[in-house]
Order: structure tokens, then sequence, then C-alpha cells
């Protein structure tokens, strides 16, 4: 994987539940993906509880996970990720 820098970190804790988005640019795509970023957007507990992540770790690709259950996403750009991700953890 090339070299990577964070262009985006946001974190907030309200009554131990956590909304967590990370975000670098790459020089090229993580292994399973076909774009430039790496991501984790994790909404949980600060105990560890996962109730929706999305990430897309090497070799897995783009996936998102509704707290044990995991399945494929179509990451179609950062804008709609997001969006994604804001719905998911507003429905919880």
């Amino acid at each position: 994987m090339g070299t990577s820098n964070e262009i985006v970190r946001y974190r907030k804790e309200i009554n131990g539940r956590i909304i967590e988005v990370v975000i670098w640019l790459l020089s090229e795509p993580v292994s399973g993906s076909t774009h430039h970023f790496k991501y984790r957007l994790f909404y949980g507990t600060s105990e560890g509880v996962c109730f929706v992540r999305y990430d897309n770790e090497r070799g897995k690709g783009d996936h998102r996970h509704f707290g044990n259950h995991e399945e494929a996403y179509s990451f179609i750009s950062l804008k709609k990720l997001l969006y994604d991700f804001e719905a998911d953890t507003e429905r919880i």
C-alpha cells in the first residue's frame, strides 16, 4: 500500500455513544477497492459495542457491519458514503 495522509478525522461522544469517522487519501487503492480512499466509520459505545461500521479492509474491499452482520457496500463517492453512514446511525 502506498503512503497515506489522514484527510478527515472526526470523533463525537454523547452519553457513552461514539461516532468516529477517519478517512485517508492513498496513492493507490486498498486491495479489494477501486478508489483511492481508506476509511473507517464507526457508531457504537465507548465499551466497544458496534451498531454500525463502514470500512474497507485490505482484501475485503468496501463493506459495512450492522452489529454482527456484515455485507458488501457499493462505494460511489465520499459524499454518498457519509450520507449512507449518517442515515444508518439515525435509524438506530
